[in-house]
């Protein structure tokens, strides 16, 4: 297995509609493995799956791969409504693959420096790690990993049910303490790895059809609808903590009124904010667009009517940076926004079913979610 854990990009991403059949390059479905879900944890799964040879099925319930790395075109030009931008720990293996999008003019490093603000204003700055901007949106980056894999628009799972128990273990817990931290070290990677053939896999059914392995690339809510009560996986996700809601809102303006070194800002002391990208410093285009981030007490009060959120994002924005009323705004519900805490385990692997993304990550992010997805795919290609 290559230690970066990426494969040569071959061929565009053929992301067709289901047929409802299996897939694979004809194989059997008992030799496949099932990966529910084209966000980047998903496809990085598919992937290092793919490279040990093991037959892969790829299936999403939407029209794209992308998950919450997901966009929407507004105005004539990709948004991006889901994550904010990704880094990259220096040196890892998804360095590598951060590092081949930029050098492929894919991705580019946006800023180090965001903005620390309250309802009254900008009180500061604090610097971190280079974040990087795609000038297609990041849901560009999600389709590029799927150069090559057969994604299944569409397609939605209803069941899922584990195989018999033969030691099925979270084997990312166990792996992840063994092998290092879920940082994306190698260590990290291989003693996942390790620890989930510890758990033996030994087979799962997908709405009836049998697979190798199913993995779940998805919020602990979603794949907990999927899963038999009483099952492992059910039983280890019902213990976790729930997920926190988000709206993000879109807004245009007539022209930029704000500073030029603005870039984005963590919104402190807020009961409407928390966080605010200037979308056309990110994608370099420097459209007058920016796109805010709602608290999760606000967004969960609109999980019904997310528009009903524009209006005090409006009110707490202008008031912030003293802006004039937006030309034009657009509001998106992610229910299941991100983990309300961390976890150390890099994955869970139970019964022939695994679990990634960045909910198995120490620290939720783009990063984070890919470490998952490709450790889990190597431990079920083992």
């Amino acid at each position: 297995m290559s230690d970066t854990g990426t494969t040569p990009p071959a061929a565009p991403a053929d992301v067709r509609p289901s047929t409802g059949g299996p897939s694979g390059g004809g194989a059997s479905s008992e030799d496949t493995v099932l990966v529910v879900g084209a966000g980047i944890s998903g496809l990085a799964a598919a992937r290092a799956l793919a490279a040990a040879g093991v037959p892969v099925r790829v299936v999403d319930r939407g029209r794209a791969p992308g998950g919450r790395m997901g966009g929407r075109r507004l105005e004539g030009r990709p948004v991006d409504l889901g994550a904010s931008y990704l880094t990259a720990e220096p040196g890892s293996a998804f360095d590598a693959v951060v590092q081949d999008w930029v050098g492929r003019g894919m991705a580019h490093p946006w800023t180090d420096t965001f903005a620390v603000a309250g309802p009254e204003g900008l009180r500061s700055t604090t610097s971190g790690p280079v974040r990087y901007g795609a000038a297609g949106g990041l849901r560009s980056l999600v389709a590029d990993l799927a150069t090559g894999v057969a994604v299944e628009a569409g397609r939605t799972v209803r069941t899922v049910e584990p195989g018999g128990t033969a030691g099925g273990t979270a084997g990312g817990t166990a792996g992840g303490t063994a092998g290092g931290t879920a940082g994306g070290t190698a260590g990290g990677v291989a003693g996942g790895a390790a620890g989930a053939a510890r758990g033996g896999a030994t087979g799962a059914a997908a709405d009836g059809e049998p697979y190798r392995a199913v993995v779940l690339a998805m919020p602990d809510a979603q794949a907990r609808r999927l899963l038999p009560a009483g099952s492992s996986a059910a039983e280890a996700l019902d213990a976790r903590p729930a997920w926190e809601p988000v709206v993000a809102v879109a807004l245009g303006f007539d022209r930029r009124a704000w500073p030029a070194d603005l870039h984005g800002a963590f919104v402190h002391d807020s009961d409407v904010l928390s966080f605010v990208a200037d979308d056309g410093d990110r994608r370099g285009d420097g459209a007058p667009v920016l796109v805010a981030h709602t608290t999760a007490e606000l967004a969960a009060a609109h999980l019904d009517d997310p528009q009903g959120a524009v209006g005090p994002v409006v009110r707490a924005l202008t008031a912030m940076l003293g802006l004039p009323d937006p030309a034009w705004t657009h509001a998106h519900r992610w229910t299941f926004a991100r983990p309300a805490e961390p976890t150390d385990a890099p994955f869970l692997h139970a019964d022939g079913v695994g679990l990634c993304g960045d909910g198995w990550a120490a620290r939720p992010s783009v990063q984070g979610a890919w470490i998952s997805g490709d450790a889990l795919g190597r431990a079920f290609a083992c």
